[in-house]
């Protein structure tokens, strides 16, 4: 059989998290899998920046598809400009990696689904854990009951970001930018992937599976997001997934999310694709597992059809939480006595904080309910109407 051509792609935002799919498309491309023939960055990347020889540029999104007759095309741009820029793609027929959050709330969400949809184009939303073998691996492990009854999921995210990384862009550390939504924030961006992961291993990631959600939103940096936060979302079935989050930890961690069942537990680290599978009877068995990349991903659906991993519809339940975090009250900044900076490393600290988020995904409760002094009772978004996609 004669391989397909190379597809020709667009990457709109080469710069920040850009530079990975930069990356990423070079060695594609080196396999001859894709041809990088346009990059649309509202400021020219020259040489130096792109390291090497530059395709065609444009800040014109829609133009530079048009120019360069791109098939698929990379969105990795703010997230105010998602939706916008996957419609224009779809409108030409271009196909598309959005990366993650696909929206900044869900009436945005569902415009961008439905328009990609009525354009027949295939569109991979960019929630790269989910391109992981361990999450089908897992799903399988708790059908055959290796761990008994699910009792409910948990997710932990305890990262540092100094306060520059609030400072990197306009949008970082908002909720609203010139009057649009943004929605930045621990749970909705750094680390959505604890949220989108959880809920995949509930086997509960459309809008349809959420039957409500109560979100704790608190800031220690002086921004208007969510820093530090928790969300606990009970799915049609009756599980309970809760994802605890902060950007002020004392020490990086590795995040994680864990399923709790009647005689063991699974914890998924997701950003190593490790599992350690913890089991009433049996001692402790670690796994290590690969990853499919979602680029190759949908470069194998454009090929032959291969099924793609996070299509919208499967982001559906994690919208579901943007939405939650969207309309509940404007995070609360910690008290003065809760935080502090550390010497020399520009960053603010929550003291004990590690800890609280590790005992929320293993308890399956928010900071409120564990005696944070500093935590305010639980917002509650009741279950709304969805219409079944």
């Amino acid at each position: 059989m004669t391989p397909p051509a190379p597809v020709p792609v667009v990457l709109a935002g080469a710069r920040g998290h850009g530079r990975w799919h930069v990356e990423n498309i070079r060695r594609l491309q080196a396999q001859n899998l894709v041809r990088l023939v346009g990059i649309c960055e509202l400021t020219p990347l020259t040489e130096d920046d792109f390291g090497g020889e530059l395709p065609a540029q444009s800040s014109d999104f829609g133009a530079l598809l048009d120019s360069t007759g791109a098939r698929a095309a990379v969105i990795c741009t703010p997230i105010p400009t998602h939706t916008p820029l996957a419609l224009a793609a779809a409108e030409r027929g271009v196909h598309l990696l959005l990366e993650k959050p696909p929206a900044p709330s869900y009436a945005e969400f569902r415009r961008m689904a439905d328009g990609v949809a009525a354009a027949r184009v295939a569109c991979q939303i960019g929630f790269q854990s989910l391109g992981s073998h361990a999450v089908p691996a897992i799903r399988e492990l708790i059908a055959e009951g290796a761990v008994g009854r699910v009792t409910g999921i948990g997710g932990a995210g305890a990262w540092v970001r100094d306060e520059a990384y609030f400072r990197r862009a306009p949008w970082a550390g908002r909720r609203r930018l010139d009057g649009a939504d943004v929605v930045d924030g621990a749970l909705t961006n750094p680390l959505a992937h604890a949220v989108a992961t959880a809920l995949a291993l509930a086997g509960s990631t459309r809008a349809e599976d959420v039957a409500g959600i109560e979100t704790e939103l608190l800031r220690a940096n002086d921004i208007e997001s969510d820093d530090t936060s928790c969300v606990r979302v009970t799915t049609v079935r009756g599980c309970t997934v809760t994802v605890a989050a902060t950007l002020c930890a004392e020490h990086d961690g590795e995040p994680y999310v864990v399923v709790h069942g009647t005689s063991g537990r699974i914890t998924f680290w997701y950003k190593q694709d490790r599992v350690l599978l913890q089991r009433a009877g049996h001692g402790p068995e670690e796994l290590r597992l690969g990853r499919t990349d979602l680029l190759e991903n949908l470069l194998a659906h454009l090929h032959d059809g291969t099924g793609l991993l996070v299509t919208p519809d499967d982001t559906g339940a994690f919208m579901r939480v943007v939405e939650a975090v969207r309309t509940a009250p404007d995070p609360a900044p910690l008290p003065d006595d809760a935080w502090h900076r550390v010497p020399g490393e520009d960053r603010r600290v929550v003291p004990g904080v590690d800890a609280l988020v590790a005992a929320a995904a293993d308890r399956l409760s928010l900071y409120s309910e564990l005696g944070a002094p500093w935590a305010r009772p639980a917002h509650h978004h009741p279950p709304k109407e969805v219409s079944p996609r």
